[in-house]
């Protein structure tokens, strides 16, 4: 299969561009700061005292601190979806690297993960070189106490030690719970934890305060290696207490700083001459102006987010759907979304902290005010939900009158948010392609069309659905026959091109009927010919571009990229877009 480096551009190129781009930033930062203080002369007695310690420990460092920053940024959700809804960026490339927001994210955590086990490696060797090449000469430069010390006093007796021990434990914490097993296996464990990184801040903040390491401030009087003549005659040439205390009038004093040295005493003609002891000072906590940035970002944020989302909604219909599916319709004063966005639900009577995200399968109009969710019932969190929703959770619950309806529980709605989805009416053909509940992103994209067409750029949508089980194609059948009608009035159906695939035969007889007659004809046994239909698509749309959007199992979304990313005779460009809940 040939590749097209075009489509690759357009797909994976800007991302991987990207990727060692910012990889050549972090092996450049590490490289320099290892020379600074490697060559920097305001390093010298301490890198004499450290070594290559030294070198590693502050490289490392400031690699932890650019990540250390940025790392918060693409969780800062409502920046990124004012940045993609408003339009400040342009570029339809640059709005598709917002998408990329959690994979950017991934990448800072597992370089905070690489060099902060190379920078813990580092610092302990300091701690044992602190112990034993302890320095009467230069006190203020030792953190041991004496020659000798435990370097484990240094570890756990001091702010900066003990601070870096936990800080090491709450990585080691959230690193582990963010495997792809533990957040399938119990998102909860995966939750909890991650919410660890505020701790993790302040005491990093705290880490830095320590003042350990220290630089020296008077090049000038005292450069390093220098010829001290003062101290070289008070060590050489003082005479024995009882004569200094007999004849004080004769004992030796320093060479006055304008008189020149006697020639004895210096070595050579490259020799420096230095006029003080040197002098230490501790560096300012620059992480500081690292993290203090994007921390009060994504607190202010956070808050903002919090106030917008106080209120609870009000729920106006809960409808049980087959395959363990509900469907949860709300109402909220001034929430407008756009298809294609989610949301993050929070319903403290099943849990006091935890919320999750749900795409919105229904968006407000200007003629209603409801909106929707679809949720698949798989989890703990979703069960519990259920349960407090419906009557009875055995039993399949349609929408109840008004003076039948129960009480319903509180629910916080935070958001809208971006997503990728929301670029699919701006291409003029789109591909959307969906696994079993994956197809929630589309019904909201779907909705839209049926309220009206006429206004996006959209002019032919490929609607493909796989699922195993015919029931689940009952989630939205109701809106997909509407669609069809409703195109087929105004003369347009071409505009939509529904594909259904049933990957099991099981109980296929129960979607025949007069109700879902325009279905029938649509739904196939099998799998999608995943080439095949590409190359139908491409034909049929020569030299335009076709934006692929695809909500589903891994394996599915990995042949459609890799098909996006091929060449065909017919100059038709693929750019492949996929789901991510940031």
């Amino acid at each position: 299969m040939a590749l097209s480096w075009r489509s690759w551009l357009a797909n994976e190129g800007s991302k991987h561009l990207f990727l060692f781009f910012w990889l050549s930033l972090n092996v450049w930062l590490f490289g320099k700061t290892f020379l600074l203080y490697n060559q920097g002369l305001q390093y010298y007695y301490l890198h004499q005292m450290l070594g290559l310690g030294l070198c590693i420990s502050r490289a490392s460092a400031s690699v932890l601190n650019l990540n250390c920053c940025l790392i918060l940024l693409p969780m800062c959700r409502v920046l990124l979806a004012f940045l993609r809804g408003s339009q400040k960026v342009a570029s339809k490339k640059t709005r598709r690297l917002l998408d990329k927001s959690k994979t950017f994210h991934v990448t800072c955590g597992v370089t905070i993960g690489v060099f902060s086990v190379l920078h813990v490696a580092a610092h302990l060797v300091n701690a044992l070189n602190f112990s034993e090449n302890y320095n009467e000469e230069f006190v203020a430069l030792n953190a041991a106490n004496y020659r000798g010390e435990d370097p484990r006093k240094l570890l756990f007796a001091t702010v900066p030690g003990l601070t870096g021990v936990i800080m090491v434990l709450v990585l080691f914490l959230m690193f582990t719970a963010s495997t792809y097993a533990i957040r399938v296996s119990n998102y909860d464990i995966f939750w909890y934890t991650h919410n660890l990184f505020f701790v993790f801040y302040m005491l990093l903040m705290l880490h830095v305060s320590g003042g350990v390491l220290k630089y020296q401030t008077n090049l000038e009087e005292h450069p390093p290696g220098c010829f001290n003549p003062n101290k070289t005659l008070r060590q050489n040439l003082t005479g024995p207490k009882a004569f200094e205390e007999l004849f004080p009038d004769y004992t030796t004093e320093p060479f006055p700083e304008d008189l020149p040295v006697p020639e004895p005493l210096v070595q050579n003609s490259f020799m420096r001459i230095c006029s003080e002891e040197p002098k230490f000072q501790s560096h300012f906590p620059e992480t500081w102006f690292w993290i203090s940035g994007p921390l009060c970002l994504y607190c202010v944020e956070r808050l903002y987010r919090y106030i917008r989302s106080s209120k609870p909604v009000t729920i106006t219909s809960v409808i049980s759907h087959p395959a363990n599916v509900l469907e949860v319709r709300m109402m909220k004063d001034d929430f407008e979304a756009r298809p294609g966005q989610y949301v993050i639900l929070h319903c403290p009577r099943v849990s006091a902290l935890e919320s999750h995200p749900f795409t919105l399968t229904m968006c407000p109009t200007d003629t209603k005010a409801t909106f929707g969710v679809h949720l698949k019932v798989v989890g703990d969190w979703t069960e519990r939900f259920r349960d407090l929703l419906l009557l009875h959770s055995n039993q399949d619950t349609e929408i109840l009158p008004i003076f039948q309806q129960r009480h319903y529980p509180k629910l916080y709605v935070d958001g809208p948010f971006g997503s990728p989805f929301e670029e699919s009416l701006n291409y003029e053909v789109s591909l959307c392609v969906a696994g079993g509940i994956g197809v929630t992103p589309f019904a909201s994209v779907l909705n839209t069309l049926l309220d009206g067409w006429k206004c996006y750029k959209l002019r032919r949508l490929y609607f493909i659905w796989v699922c195993r089980d015919i029931e689940s194609f009952r989630w939205f059948a109701d809106l997909l026959c509407m669609l069809h009608n409703k195109l087929w009035q105004e003369n347009r159906p071409d505009y939509i091109n529904i594909q259904l695939y049933l990957s099991q035969t099981d109980g296929i007889q129960k979607i025949i009927g007069e109700k879902y007659k325009a279905l029938n004809s649509r739904l196939l046994i099998g799998r999608p010919r995943w080439k095949l239909l590409f190359d139908d698509i491409a034909k049929c749309n020569r030299r335009k571009t076709i934006g692929v959007f695809c909500c589903g199992p891994n394996k599915i979304s990995k042949i459609l990229h890799k098909l996006s990313n091929s060449s065909n005779s017919y100059g038709t460009r693929f750019e492949y877009n996929k789901e991510s809940f940031s």
